[in-house]
């Protein structure tokens, strides 16, 4: 899910250096890490942006927003700090509601020590969504339902469309299905899991999440 080649700046690289890496690698942000390779904070096109807009415009008599005597000069002053990182082994469920709750497009990914090893982006984590049908499909029967303790993965249908999971056949025990729907949910790239296993009460009322 993350990318692992990372190019990362120190507090002290200056703005226009800065600038020219997000150009040269087409992206929009750098981690800023101190000398340990642990993350400061991150420094995006936002934020050099703001250091822009801050800047007096000859085309126009209206005063900048702000007039510092002095910009911003380096990813130290530029960066917004402190960083929110994410483990290795973070879902891509529970990296997705870390962006929405903190309101960050990307995530530093760092090791039980706090090093950088990696970033997630908005895009790293809608990846996963591409993946084929039948490699999903495979997951759930070898994964999910083959690893389960008394359900016979050959007695239940499994059907993948667009990411979108149905579930056949017979779950039993019954209070397995919970269980099955909730790895199924769990499996990357999958979009909904419908219940329609041999229940009655399901069939007429199919669960989806």
């Amino acid at each position: 899910m993350m990318t692992r080649e990372v190019v990362k700046v120190t507090p002290e690289t200056g703005f226009r250096e800065i600038v020219a890496l997000l150009r040269e690698y087409d992206i929009a942000a750098v981690p800023v890490v101190d000398a340990d390779g642990r993350p400061l904070g991150v420094v995006s096109e936002a934020d050099l942006l703001r250091t822009q807009a801050a800047q007096e415009d000859p085309a126009t008599l209206l005063p900048p927003p702000q007039a510092p005597d002095v910009g911003p000069a380096t990813a130290r002053e530029l960066m917004t700090s402190p960083a929110v990182c994410t483990a290795p082994d973070a879902s891509v469920v529970a990296a997705a509601r870390l962006m929405a709750r903190r309101g960050v497009k990307r995530l530093p990914v760092v090791d039980e020590e706090g090093r950088l090893v990696g970033m997630v982006s908005r895009s790293d984590l809608l990846r996963v969504f591409l993946r084929d049908d039948l490699v999903i499909r495979r997951e759930i029967v070898e994964e999910v339902l083959g690893r389960m303790a008394g359900i016979s993965p050959a007695a239940v249908g499994v059907e993948v469309e667009q990411g979108r999971v149905v579930l056949s056949g017979s779950i039993e025990p019954a209070d397995l299905v919970p269980i099955v729907l909730r790895l199924c949910r769990a499996v990357d790239g999958v979009v909904s899991v419908t219940d329609r296993t041999g229940r009655l009460s399901t069939a007429a009322a199919p669960h989806e999440g």
